[in-house]
């Protein structure tokens, strides 16, 4: 089922498996949201929608690729964590300023399979798939990568709360 949202604003939650760009023959820009649940379609482009999502979690699209760069080096089409306390890792699959830029969700993927011409089936643990333009390849490095970049943070932060756990601020002497 797909629902309409006529707005330009959608908030990323857990539940958000993936951001799907709208074919190139949309004349407004747009994307199909997939959920859990349901999918939607918002009228913003896929990183426009992660710009904010990362916004609202008080960084931005940028701060969070810079982050990615300085932990594990990955500086081209780098997966980003929103919020790692809620689990929210995404990867883009082509340039994130290019229209065709869609975001995946990477705790929700079961499978990747290869598709028909050169394309990806994604196949979501709910069992709700979709197919990409983009080679099976790309995407399966991009799953990859975002497991090194999860791996590494999900150890920096344990690390940091390591023996700290109940320590909120030291106090000034």
């Amino acid at each position: 089922m797909i629902n309409n949202m006529y707005s330009s604003t959608y908030e990323v939650t857990p539940l958000t498996m993936a951001i799907v760009a709208a074919p190139e023959n949309h004349t407004k820009p747009s994307a199909m949201v997939l959920e859990e649940e349901g999918t939607w379609i918002v009228e913003n482009t896929p990183s426009k929608i992660m710009e904010n999502a990362c916004k609202f979690f008080g960084s931005s699209l940028k701060g969070r690729q810079e982050g990615t760069r300085s932990i594990c080096g990955i500086t081209h089409k780098a997966p980003i964590s929103i919020a790692p306390s809620c689990g929210m890792y995404f990867f883009p699959t082509a340039s994130p300023s290019s229209h065709k830029c869609s975001w995946i969700a990477h705790s929700h993927i079961e499978q990747v399979n290869r598709g028909p011409y050169r394309q990806t089936e994604i196949i979501f643990k709910n069992g709700k798939t979709i197919l990409l333009d983009v080679s099976f390849g790309s995407i399966l490095n991009q799953v990859q990568r975002t497991a090194q970049y999860r791996y590494m943070l999900d150890n920096r932060i344990k690390y940091a709360q390591r023996d700290h756990v109940d320590v909120v601020a030291e106090p000034y002497p």
